[in-house]
């Protein structure tokens, strides 16, 4: 059985050899690229298939644009070009000849979207304009990391226009509430809602809103965004409606997205050095059953039991694996599905068939209970949801006992250099003294959240009036 390194002894060594050994992803030959191998493609089949319906139930429908954009799209959009410029891939030849015009590899699709838009939206009946994609972008990063950061990545954005101010604001905070529900109710992963800090802000956008998840090394991942980007796309691509009073209006938009990095945060949110842990309802196998037998007459009536078992389960929709290869022994499957975070193992011998039980190992804790067949299906759904509780609760707990308030600077800077978690202090607002956190510690403003104290302080930084209490963070 494959070695993990402890996390304890090396967090990002331990990070790769989970992903290594689970067979999740590998190493493309174009530097900075990643192959994601069945078993992490499975996981991203299931988070696609549940937010696809969360999308659908809000409203929103799928459509596909190219992933070539002409350069002067991207140009047209000044703080837009100037944020993605850096990363963008550049196409110059096809065919055999030189471009006219170079095209950009997408990093973001809000340009060609809009150019799109200016066709589609003519009158307010047009709106509002709910569109999602499911697709592949690129951006040239110079460190990557399997799944947290790589030069080509799988994701959705949304992308939508709408009449008024107060509906884009409306989207924007509604799809930002779809996330923080998919991360808490499916990945088991607490996160706290905020909006961005200028210098954080999505390249373009008004206004950025993000949901910040605690890994285990005590670092924040950025685990979704949703921008308000006003009227700055619309009115750089000329997009014009006519209102119900016959004025021209510029149309506001928002864009809204989520990643493959979302695999990544699963792994360090809840992994341990046996492997993967992971929530029941998004584990690609919710439930293994291991037959154990000495001899073939053992095996016929303990895989007959087995396999009443595993169509009971099915039957309630658990999404259930039988393992009867007689190649590997029991203790190696056993290791094996720990390894691969699958979050109920059931283990079934003679004794067992005979006393009318199952013996249930969970993934989340130690220890192994004895369950009766009768009734085992409706048992096994209720322990699902136990597990992914629990995976949720630890997950909290950590958390919060790993954010710390501040009194001063240097106090700050204590909690950041030693990695003991976030810090939430009161922030006056000032760019430059957001400035001096990251350029001194790392660590920036990670997210300015929703909940705030009633009463305010002075800025941890410079002393002046506090206009918010922020999280500072070392972050991925």
């Amino acid at each position: 059985m494959a070695k993990i390194t402890p996390r304890a002894s090396d967090y990002s060594r331990w990070y790769l050899d989970i992903i290594n050994h689970a067979k999740l992803a590998d190493y493309a030959p174009v530097k900075g690229c990643m192959v994601i191998r069945p078993n992490g493609y499975a996981l991203w089949e299931n988070m696609q298939r549940v937010l696809d319906q969360m999308f659908k139930d809000t409203g929103h429908v799928n459509a596909y644009f190219p992933m070539f954009i002409p350069e002067s799209f991207l140009k047209k959009e000044a703080e837009h070009v100037e944020g993605f410029a850096p990363e963008t891939a550049v196409v110059t030849h096809g065919g055999g000849k030189q471009l006219e015009e170079p095209l950009i590899v997408r990093p973001t699709s809000e340009t060609i979207i809009w150019d799109m838009y200016k066709k589609w939206i003519q009158s307010y009946r047009d709106l509002p304009m709910l569109i999602n994609q499911w697709a592949n972008v690129v951006r040239w990063e110079m460190r990557t990391r399997l799944f947290l950061r790589t030069t080509e990545f799988l994701w959705q954005e949304g992308h939508t226009a709408h009449a008024t101010a107060e509906e884009a604001e409306a989207e924007t905070r509604q799809m930002l509430d779809v996330y923080a529900h998919f991360a808490e109710e499916y990945m088991a992963m607490p996160v706290i809602k905020g909006r961005k800090s200028e210098a954080e802000k999505f390249a373009g956008a008004d206004v950025t809103y993000c949901i910040e998840a605690m890994m285990q090394d005590r670092k924040a991942l950025q685990a979704g965004t949703s921008h308000n980007l006003g009227q700055n796309f619309a009115k750089a691509f000329e997009v014009r409606f006519q209102d119900r009073d016959g004025e021209l209006k510029h149309p506001y938009s928002t864009s809204w997205g989520v990643s493959t990095r979302l695999i990544g945060a699963l792994i360090m949110a809840h992994s341990d050095d046996q492997g993967l842990i992971l929530p029941p309802r998004l584990a690609p196998t919710q439930v293994v059953i291991v037959p154990i037998a000495r001899d073939e007459d053992e095996r016929a009536s303990v895989l007959a039991a087995a396999e009443n078992i595993q169509q009971q389960l099915k039957g309630v929709g658990v999404r259930v694996k039988l393992d009867d290869d007689p190649k590997q022994k029991p203790g190696w499957k056993f290791a094996e599905y720990e390894l691969l975070g699958v979050p109920l193992r059931l283990e079934l011998g003679p004794r067992d068939v005979a006393g009318e039980q199952v013996m249930v190992a969970r993934r989340d804790i130690k220890g192994k209970t004895a369950l009766p067949l009768d009734g085992l299906a409706e048992s096994i759904s209720a322990l699902l949801e136990s597990v992914q509780q629990g995976i949720f609760e630890r997950a909290r707990d950590f958390r919060d006992s790993h954010i710390f308030e501040a009194s001063s600077y240097d106090e700050l800077k204590t909690i950041i250099g030693e990695e003991k978690g976030w810090v939430k202090a009161f922030w006056s607002g000032d760019p430059e003294d957001e400035a001096r956190v990251k350029e001194e510690t790392k660590a920036t403003i990670r997210c300015i959240p929703f909940d705030q104290p009633e009463t305010l302080g002075s800025c941890i930084v410079s002393g002046k009036p506090a206009r918010y209490q922020v999280l500072f963070a070392k972050a991925y």
